[in-house]
């Protein structure tokens, strides 16, 4: 499984901006069913910053990328 770091680089590369923050690679996991880790400082099992809809493509084609995903 990539790192979130390895993630931030392959969406910058390939699609020119920068991921913002990391919980919306953590969101992102959550949607697809890859039980991200519970972040250390997180207080609530609520999401405070999920990902914006326009951001999420991106971020699924990095996971499909690094094999984390089906090709669909």
């Amino acid at each position: 499984m990539a790192t979130h770091s390895q993630i931030r680089q392959w969406v910058k590369d390939n699609h020119g901006w920068p991921v913002q923050h990391d919980c919306w690679i953590s969101h992102c996991k959550d949607l697809a069913g890859l039980k991200p880790r519970r972040a250390w400082n997180r207080t609530a099992d609520r999401r405070v910053g999920p990902c914006p809809p326009d951001k999420r493509d991106a971020i699924f084609e990095a996971f499909r990328h690094f094999g984390m995903l089906g090709a669909d």
